[in-house]
């Protein structure tokens, strides 16, 4: 599994991890903080205690083909960049295991010159994750177990 090292200048401006590690949304937010930006948009995605049909969510467990979500979440970031030419650190992280109520499952941190950008960025960077990238969730709940409600079959990142 990828781990949450901070990637260095050398290796550019996305931050791109699976992990079955916290995730910390201070230390995404710092690392997205540059002096050409004055926005930084974070969103982090935490489990809930109910879904559709399903109330007393005690957890959720996230599982991950790691290598072609990994590959997916590289050309998410890649269409962002096309669509917004000026974002410039974009950070999309998700967790896998077991994960408890209010715990962030998925951060997607981006940072432009301006907010609109910034926004609309992160915006499409998880709306496509969570149609394109092979990620999957089991909720645990008061009357058993089963995948996350609205599973679908994995869609392509849609191109401009």
């Amino acid at each position: 599994m990828s781990g949450l090292d901070v990637p260095d200048s050398a290796h550019g401006n996305d931050w791109i991890a699976i992990t079955g590690d916290v995730l910390d949304v201070g230390r995404a937010y710092e690392w997205a903080l540059q002096p050409s930006c004055g926005a930084v948009v974070v969103f982090s995605g935490t489990v809930r205690d109910h879904a559709d049909g399903r109330d007393n969510v005690t957890h959720l467990t996230y599982e991950a083909y790691e290598d072609k979500a990994v590959a997916r979440m590289t050309d998410i970031i890649d269409e962002a960049r096309r669509k917004w030419p000026t974002i410039v650190r974009v950070a999309m992280l998700h967790r896998v295991g077991r994960l408890t109520l209010g715990e962030s499952s998925v951060l997607v941190v981006v940072s432009s010159p301006h907010r609109p950008e910034a926004f609309e960025a992160g915006r499409f960077c998880i709306d496509t994750l969570k149609i394109a990238v092979p990620i999957w969730k089991q909720e645990e709940w008061s009357e058993g177990s089963d995948w996350g409600t609205g599973a679908h079959d994995i869609g392509s990142v849609p191109r401009s």
